[in-house]
């Protein structure tokens, strides 16, 4: 396994909380918010951009509801006590990131299925120099013969936003996959101990 962090403990982090870990949010927002490092959390789109997709819209539409779907699963993790801004800062505390206007005002993604909450995830970490994790209901990238330690060029998988890899590899974004249906194993990575998961990467 490799090491989670390659940083000291303390370091603010972005971290994508994917929309498919909707039940277990209640279990992870301790975790988050018990986290020895700064945290800016961007919520996935969950059940809300489901319904944005099976809406059938065209791109340009489809991709601003869907950012309003972000602001929605976002709102759900807020309501377990967290903080929220609109801002792409990084915080004091774990605080949940409301990215609507904050994208309206900037437009720097494709309008595309290809670039949905993770490249936005991937987006605010590159701006705020921090390195992104995204939580995720799988261990990690797979190569067919197990969970892949590291990807430091593109590959194939639907495990991310087809965007995200090319997305940070171009930007050096220091990206860790971690599956967060285990809390445990998101308080040891917050913490600095080795986890399974994939780091993407073009340093190690």
């Amino acid at each position: 396994m490799r090491r989670a962090t390659r940083r000291e403990n303390k370091r603010a982090l972005v971290v994508k909380l994917g929309g498919s870990l909707y039940d277990r949010v209640s279990l992870l927002v301790p975790v988050l918010s018990a986290s020895p490092r700064p945290l800016l959390i961007v919520p996935g789109g969950g059940p809300f951009a489901n319904a944005v997709r099976q809406a059938g819209l065209d791109d340009e539409t489809a991709h601003w509801e869907a950012i309003a779907a972000m602001e929605q699963y976002g709102k759900y993790v807020a309501s377990f006590g967290l903080p929220v801004t609109e801002q792409p800062a990084v915080p004091e505390t774990p605080t949940v990131f409301f990215p609507l206007r904050c994208l309206k005002e900037r437009d720097p993604l494709p309008h595309s299925w290809d670039a949905t909450s993770d490249t936005i995830a991937a987006w605010v970490a590159a701006e705020l120099g921090l390195d992104l994790l995204l939580l995720k209901s799988m261990d990690g990238i797979s190569s067919g013969q197990g969970i892949l330690d590291t990807v430091s060029a593109a590959v194939e998988t639907d495990v991310v936003d087809p965007l995200v890899i090319p997305f940070v590899l171009e930007n050096r974004v220091d990206t860790f996959i971690l599956n967060g249906r285990h809390p445990d194993l998101v308080a040891a990575f917050l913490r600095g101990e080795p986890v399974q998961g994939t780091r993407i990467s073009t340093t190690f």
